[in-house]
């Protein structure tokens, strides 16, 4: 009996490590401890250090998970980086120049981050012009309308934005300290967290449930293995682009309100570095680029060790300037473990066939 049990509990190990978010869940924990050791006496472990990590990745995680739909549909997105900018500029002109509701504004800024993507998803589902081609262009069209209009309404290219009401900053970018007890009893879990945090945990449940527990989440991955297949099936394939382009474009508008209600301040500058952080995340979190495989938990902790790596080195004694070093190997070694795990899935899979 005790041997049974034995081989049922290194079966379920067995069965755990090839799951397609071992390979995130694994290097998440490698980096994770190394950072920690090398920063152990410069604050990494204390709550402002983890906080620091947190609040960068939930920022890029709210813009990764739907970026991850769009890859695993065999899709990208790389205009984001002119639409984060987009969202915050409209929340801030309609609050400064118009006298209008914060939430008024917000509803128009996401209705026109939501029309970007739109355009983006009718060009590449109406074209064969590839993805990749059509938010190159409209990246740069939308990072020219934003210095524009910014300009020939304001005459600026920098908006305040003040006073935007203690609701609205608490939910989109206020800090927040998570503790439990009273008094001398009171015990500080996290310090310093922002609101973004709160919703890449939003974005991240939702995006769990579309593709993992929906029909919704069949068709994307459909989508990315066979696109004619996936036609053939009855699956409304040019919808389904357009609806997951949209969905980008609106995380990225959100990113651009949470940053600009945070720093009360919105700039038409855009943030091509986002663009890349985005992806490296999903690609660090397992998403093939082919399309048709990808787990939202594994771009979860794909997230959350581009956070570290991007951030923890502030934590130690090595030179900054490696920063760029690391994400490299990290990218590097991500992608051989994803696919070290990936082929022991498949051949398990293979197997019991």
């Amino acid at each position: 009996m005790a041997e049974s049990k034995n081989s049922s509990g290194g079966a379920s190990l067995f069965n755990l490590f090839r799951r397609p978010e071992a390979g995130a869940a694994a290097g998440f924990i490698l980096i994770f401890l190394f950072f920690a050791y090398f920063g152990l006496d410069k604050n990494f472990l204390t709550a402002l250090g983890t906080s620091t990590w947190l609040n960068f990745a939930s920022k890029v995680g709210i813009i990764a998970i739907p970026i991850g739909f769009l890859m695993i549909a065999g899709e990208l997105d790389i205009s984001i980086g002119a639409v984060i900018p987009a969202g915050g500029i409209v929340l801030a002109m309609g609050t400064e120049l118009y006298g209008i509701n914060i939430w008024v504004a917000f509803a128009m800024s996401m209705v026109i981050c939501g029309f970007i993507g739109f355009v983006n998803g009718m060009i590449v589902t109406r074209t064969k012009v590839p993805s990749l081609i059509v938010t190159l262009a409209t990246l740069f069209v939308v990072a020219g309308l934003n210095a524009y209009v910014s300009k020939g309404l304001a005459g600026t290219t920098q908006h305040s934005l003040q006073d935007v009401g203690v609701v609205s900053e608490f939910i989109l970018g206020d800090y927040h300290t998570l503790a439990f007890g009273d008094g001398d009893d009171k015990v500080t879990v996290f310090r310093s967290l922002q609101s973004s945090f709160f919703l890449f945990l939003l974005v991240s449940a939702l995006g769990f449930f579309i593709l993992h527990k929906s029909p919704w989440g069949n068709w994307i991955f459909a989508l990315g293995g066979d696109q004619e297949s996936a036609r053939n099936a009855g699956i409304p394939t040019s919808s389904l682009k357009i609806v997951l382009f949209i969905l980008s474009a609106m995380a990225a508008g959100l990113v651009g309100m949470t940053e600009a209600v945070l720093a009360n301040t919105a700039s038409t500058t855009t943030q091509f570095g986002m663009i890349f952080n985005s992806i490296i995340c999903v690609v660090v979190g397992g998403v093939l680029l082919t399309g048709g495989f990808g787990t939202v938990t594994g771009t979860v902790f794909g997230t959350l060790t581009f956070g570290i790596v991007f951030q923890g080195i502030n934590f130690t004694t090595f030179d900054k300037d490696l920063n760029m070093l690391f994400i490299g190997v990290l990218l590097l070694v991500a992608v051989l473990m994803n696919d070290t795990f990936r082929e022991w899935a498949t051949r398990a899979s293979t197997a019991k066939k």
